[in-house]
């Protein structure tokens, strides 16, 4: 009865996530949205995930973030590594595709379909979830323990009840590939992530199949195709919004990231045509994928408006520069696409040569309690005890 019990809170909180989001930069609400309401709902009461990715990346753009690096987006690809990144304290993350098909035995050449992207997206969110869920058990606890001691009383419920109401999940955006088909699957594809709970959501011009911007063979649609793309992600972004929220520039779907290929294949004086094209055609902000200069960056970043992603791959195409001198570039946001995989292919490889060999592993793993608390016994083991039923 009590798993019974913690797995119906799992089913709610998945339906949560998918029901409580927002909308674009492009049409930014100034009121947060209100969702929720007391306990752990209270989660929901600031800012659902596209609202928080929105305001997060206006605050960078305006300056009032203060921070000399961009947005640092380690990239997440299951619901053990979001959880990684969000425990780690990051501001956001990023599902990324080339993850997603690694850790299911392909490489990224988008021989994984729409439906395992957003499988795999609901169980990114869900494991931000669950973090946010294990800061708020946290804080509530040290709020009770200060107020049980404090002879200001007042000003620790106070500070506590701010720490509490913080404790929310970091914002996702999605690795839409390419929409997985035409125009219209475009649109299913964002509608879907939005069901999924992804803040934002990668849409590209390469041809399907397509494959990771690094890697050779790689060809783009043509520019009238690209911005047809765009454009349907952003239609399927606003009737979303005006489904489920009315319009009037509030909403729950994912903010568009427009990403292009076109450097490698037409040039680059082409991909920037490609990223102030999709801009005009209503993405929330661009990506300009394997740019092989600083100076190349450097013009990305003075010629198109908007929120801008570098894709920070080591021994990639791009050079890889520290983020304070991407965020003097322009750049608001910088991902790091391999980092934790390529570091878990390694430590794997290692551990496994250990073992062959008959050697100890101490050196290369976490303690046995830490990997419990990192993959969620700690709330488990409250949940349990808050749920048992009494004889």
């Amino acid at each position: 009865m009590m798993r019974v019990l913690i797995s119906v809170q799992r089913f709610l909180r998945a339906v949560l996530v998918a029901t409580a989001l927002p909308l674009g930069i492009h049409g930014l609400a100034s009121t947060p949205l209100v969702v929720g309401g007391g306990g752990e709902e209270g989660l929901w009461m600031g800012q659902p995930p596209a609202q928080r990715l929105a305001e997060l990346l206006q605050r960078e753009m305006t300056g009032v973030r203060d921070s000399p690096n961009p947005i640092l987006l380690p990239c997440c690809y299951d619901g053990l590594t979001a959880r990684l990144v969000a425990r780690a304290g990051f501001e956001a993350t990023f599902m990324t595709g080339f993850g997603v098909s690694a850790v299911n035995g392909f490489p990224d050449t988008q021989l994984i379909s729409y439906h395992e992207m957003q499988q795999a997206c609901l169980r990114v969110t869900e494991g931000l979830l669950s973090v946010a869920l294990e800061q708020r058990q946290l804080l509530e606890q040290q709020q009770q323990q200060a107020e049980s001691t404090s002879s200001a009383l007042s000003i620790s419920t106070a500070t506590g009840a701010v720490a509490v109401a913080s404790a929310t999940a970091i914002p996702c955006i999605g690795d839409g590939d390419t929409g997985y088909g035409n125009a219209i699957n475009v649109k299913r594809t964002v509608q879907g992530y939005a069901q999924a709970g992804m803040a934002g959501i990668m849409i590209e011009d390469q041809v399907s199949p397509k494959r990771c911007g690094h890697v050779a063979g790689k060809s783009v649609v043509p520019l009238a195709e690209a911005v047809q793309r765009i454009a349907a992600a952003a239609e399927a972004r606003d009737e979303y919004n005006a489904q489920f929220f009315g319009g009037g520039g509030g909403g729950g779907a994912p903010l568009i990231l427009a990403r292009t290929d076109a450097l490698k294949t037409h040039g680059f004086a082409a991909a920037l045509e490609r990223c102030l094209a999709f801009w005009e055609a209503g993405a929330d902000m661009t990506f300009l994928e394997a740019p092989e200069t600083v100076e190349q960056m450097q013009e990305y970043c003075r010629v198109v408006p908007g929120p801008k992603l570098a894709n920070m791959l080591e021994e990639g195409s791009t050079p890889v520069l520290p983020p304070s001198e991407l965020k003097k570039m322009g750049y608001t946001m910088a991902a790091y696409p391999l980092t934790l995989l390529s570091a878990s292919i390694k430590a794997m490889e290692q551990s496994l040569q250990r073992i062959a060999q008959g050697e100890a592993t101490d050196d290369l793993r976490a303690s046995f309690a830490h990997t419990k608390d990192a993959v969620g016994f700690t709330r488990y083991a409250w949940e349990e005890n808050k749920y048992k039923l009494l004889d």
